[in-house]
């Protein structure tokens, strides 16, 4: 069926509005400044020419960028507060959304979150929570691509600190194979034991295979998100292997590298969980061919 006059169908309509306001809680970890600025973004996007509407393919992309270019403006502003300040609107017109946030991150996260600077923030959330292309991060943020992508880095290498605590080197290997035994017997209770509560899991595809875009957060989320993408698979591998100097596990497809995977602990639990699929990431495993551990 085919849609005159700019109509849409409302749940379309719906799941735009929500995502443009999780993109703007997860930068700015306030639902009163979100609800602004998407207000905003749709302040912009109607006071376009109906020219200038007619030529933007994916009205929904457009938007993101702008609400993304919002945010990072408020999060530079000089003597903006982290959000374990005062408030600075109500908290009737914040309550809701805050509550919806905190349902999918943790209050540590969020904290986490509030200690990157600005940039590192926003090429983070954009890049790792929600998959935006890279050049479309890199116009956001006003700096090259290759410059985002160390931010976001520095970002990853910032929550790691935060959320995780030092571990020894025999700590690690049993929780990690304690995780790679659950996910090949597929048990997903003996998976869920080795997660903590309020473990959050990222996808990173880089936009060039169809990972998972969303984190997933909390323990039986994660449990299912890793039991499907490490299922017992015909030609496919899942062992053991030093990931950033820890011990990680790393997924072969054809006895090539598909998925590198690094788990961060806080005593004998996961707390955060970062998948790489990107191909361009992988690249260097396949040409260096590591061995196993």
């Amino acid at each position: 069926m085919e849609f005159t006059d700019g109509a849409l169908p409302i749940g379309e309509l719906v799941a735009e509005r929500r995502h443009l306001l999780d993109v703007a809680l997860w930068m700015l970890s306030s639902g009163g400044e979100a609800e602004a600025v998407v207000d905003e973004a749709y302040r912009q996007w109607y006071g376009l020419p109906e020219s200038k509407q007619a030529v933007i393919e994916e009205p929904r992309a457009w938007l993101s960028h702008v609400v993304g270019g919002i945010c990072l403006e408020r999060l530079t502003r000089p003597g903006r507060r982290p959000r374990g300040g005062p408030a600075t609107e109500p908290e009737d017109a914040t309550g809701e959304q805050r509550r919806m946030l905190e349902q999918e991150v943790s209050t540590v996260l969020l904290g986490a979150l509030d200690a990157l600077s600005p940039a590192e923030r926003a090429a983070f959330v954009l890049n790792d929570v929600f998959g935006m292309a890279p050049g479309s991060v890199a116009t956001i943020v006003g700096q090259s691509e290759p410059e985002c992508s160390e931010l976001a880095e520095r970002a990853r290498r910032s929550l790691r600190a935060t959320r995780g605590r030092p571990t020894t080197p025999e700590q690690q290997d049993a929780v990690v194979c304690e995780v790679r035994e659950a996910c090949t017997l597929q048990d997903p209770e003996r998976l869920m034991e080795a997660l903590a509560q309020d473990v959050t899991a990222f996808f990173d595809g880089g936009g060039k295979v169809r990972a998972q875009v969303r984190p997933a957060h909390g323990r039986e989320k994660v449990a299912r998100s890793l039991l499907t993408l490490l299922a017992p698979r015909p030609r496919t591998t899942v062992d053991p292997h030093s990931v950033n100097g820890r011990t990680g596990l790393v997924v072969r497809y054809d006895r090539r590298v598909a998925a590198v995977i690094s788990l961060d602990l806080a005593g004998p639990q996961v707390v955060q969980v970062w998948v790489v699929v990107n191909p361009d990431k992988l690249r260097s495993w396949n040409q260096a061919a590591p061995s196993y551990r």
